[in-house]
């Protein structure tokens, strides 16, 4: 039952929406409403809402109306819901994802992959290849050791302090690979490009005899 209800039946059958507003605020001032939870609340005032909508459709058109109200508040309810679970699916997903998330392949076979998908115009894919290519390269020339589920930013830390003259261009490109993986950030020929260029530019790169651990 909701406040607006309930303060009716309190005030009697012969009382006006006036003292039933008298008597639901009076009803809000004891004790058990001042000490509820911020949810409880929110369900309160929503139930609350829905309660006033149905009590202001008397006629039959009136009805209608309400129930159109009704329905229009539960599907943006929902959507807000939806897209706020997307949300969270994805900023955990941006904490978390590793730069590899399929079997064994070497770093000329990333390069392919990327080669091939950039002459399709799918600049997000392959950034993405093109970045893991850099990792597994990397990998192959013990530069860094392998690790399971290391993210992009990971990465760009351990090979920064092998490669200290790189470590800014490396946590750039570990920006873009988050941005267009995980940020929805549609991908550009020339953010492709300069991830292709730092890849060139590391192939040819020697460790630094400085480098920690």
């Amino acid at each position: 039952m909701t406040l607006a209800a309930a303060a009716l039946l309190l005030a009697g059958p012969d009382a006006g929406r006036e003292e039933a507003r008298r008597e639901a605020a009076r009803e809000l001032l004891k004790p058990v409403y001042q000490h509820e939870s911020v949810l409880d609340r929110m369900w309160r005032t929503f139930t609350q809402f829905l309660g006033d909508l149905l009590d202001a459709g008397g006629g039959t058109a009136g009805g209608v109306l309400s129930l159109v109200l009704i329905v229009v508040v539960l599907v943006a309810l929902a959507a807000l819901l939806l897209w706020a679970l997307r949300r969270m699916s994805r900023d955990r997903g941006a904490g978390a994802g590793g730069v590899f998330e399929r079997g064994e392949l070497t770093a000329a076979e990333h390069r392919a992959a990327a080669g091939r998908l950039a002459a399709e115009g799918d600049w997000s894919s392959a950034i993405r290849e093109r970045l893991r290519a850099v990792a597994r390269d990397l990998e192959e020339r013990a530069i860094v050791t392998p690790l399971p589920g290391r993210t992009a930013m990971e990465l760009a830390d351990v090979a920064g302090r092998a490669l200290p003259a790189h470590a800014a261009d490396l946590r750039a490109a570990a920006r873009v690979f988050d941005d267009v993986t995980y940020g929805e950030v549609p991908g550009t020929r020339e953010a492709y490009e300069t991830m292709a260029g730092l890849d060139e530019r590391l192939r040819a790169a020697r460790v630094s005899l400085d480098a920690g651990t």
